[in-house]
């Protein structure tokens, strides 16, 4: 058995192999110098914590509370998230803040125990709601509180209710009060398209109004003891007209609507511009909606169904009195950088 070659039989690299050599080396450095740099692909991140933040483009969530385990992978439009024996939890990706933008998406669930939705799920302040648009689920979805009645929308039929929660977790603290907004289609769906402005205004025509949008995920949440695993994949967005903190946006200017206060025969909207100083916010009414007032802002009028609003002494910020003569759908509005 011979043994390895001894110090003085090894042949010395010759001068051409040293200098490829030094080549190869610059270059790997090279590339792992790029795979450093933003914009580049970098490995799927797994969260088994409670936490929130952004990946990949988009803001995720994570929480779980009470027995058993769950894990999200993020990457990208894309996660999956595997859980055993939940109390609870809900994890997924979207925006913060949200909007009443068409979100499409794609997700499979693979689950047994328990329930386990895929939902459009987000949070509004003033007033403080949780609310759901519960496309696909395994097990019984929650359906206490009080039953509204049906609404169609993107080819489903769905059920509407509102329900209250006492002494819950919620996005401003471990003990709140608020109320929950839910739409649970009643033919699950694995892929699809949710018209999210058509929700809000089922919601509104209950009396159940959103107020300034919080963060906005596609999720899936799990509790009763439910195992298993889900899928999904985040499609493309368009952005849609007013209602609950959804807005228009042209270049880097975007406007957003939430609730203010209310009458019998009229109500107020917020209105906040970002991604200018300098800017025009077209509002287009729902005849035979008109604008009553305005406050903060300097406002022209095109038609009588059409307004038109620069800078004023509220800054990016404004407000607007609505008389809904008879209909109380939000109008839409669009911004344009100045």
């Amino acid at each position: 058995m011979s043994g390895p070659p001894q110090a003085s039989a090894r042949r010395r690299p010759g001068r051409l192999r040293l200098i490829m050599g030094a080549l190869l080396t610059a270059l790997l450095a090279s590339a792992a110098a790029l795979g450093a740099l933003p914009g580049t692909a970098h490995a799927a991140t797994q969260i088994c914590n409670n936490s929130t933040g952004n990946s990949g483009g988009y803001y995720y969530s994570m929480w779980s509370n009470g027995s058993g385990s769950a894990c999200i992978t993020l990457n990208g439009s894309n996660y999956t998230t595997s859980y055993s024996g939940i109390g609870d939890f809900v994890g997924g990706i979207g925006w913060n803040p949200g909007s009443n933008a068409t979100v499409s998406f794609n997700g499979s669930i693979n689950a047994s125990g328990g329930t386990t939705l895929l939902s459009v799920y987000g949070w509004s302040t003033n007033p403080l709601v949780e609310y759901y648009v519960e496309e696909n689920y395994v097990g019984s979805p929650n359906t206490s509180g009080t039953y509204l009645g049906q609404m169609t929308s993107d080819g489903g039929t769905y059920n509407l209710y509102e329900h209250q929660q006492v002494n819950q977790p919620c996005i401003t603290g471990n003990s709140c009060t608020f109320e929950q907004y839910l739409a649970i289609r009643t033919s699950p769906t694995s892929s699809g398209t949710v018209t999210m402005q058509n929700f809000i205004n089922a919601w509104a025509s209950h009396g159940l109004n959103l107020g300034q949008m919080n963060y906005e995920i596609l999720a899936t949440e799990a509790w009763g003891g439910a195992s298993g695993s889900t899928n999904v994949t985040l499609g493309s967005t368009s952005p849609g007209g007013g209602g609950g903190g959804g807005g228009g946006g042209g270049g880097n200017c975007t406007a957003a609507l939430s609730a203010g206060s209310q009458g019998s025969n009229w109500y107020n909207l917020n209105v906040a511009v970002s991604g200018a100083t300098n800017w025009t916010v077209t509002m287009n009414m729902v005849s035979p909606a008109v604008v009553y007032s305005t406050s903060g802002v300097n406002a022209t009028y095109p038609s009588e169904y059409e307004a038109k609003f620069t800078p004023g002494s509220g800054g990016n910020n404004f407000q607007v009195t609505i008389s809904p003569n008879g209909t109380w759908t939000w109008p839409s509005v669009s911004c344009s950088p100045d």
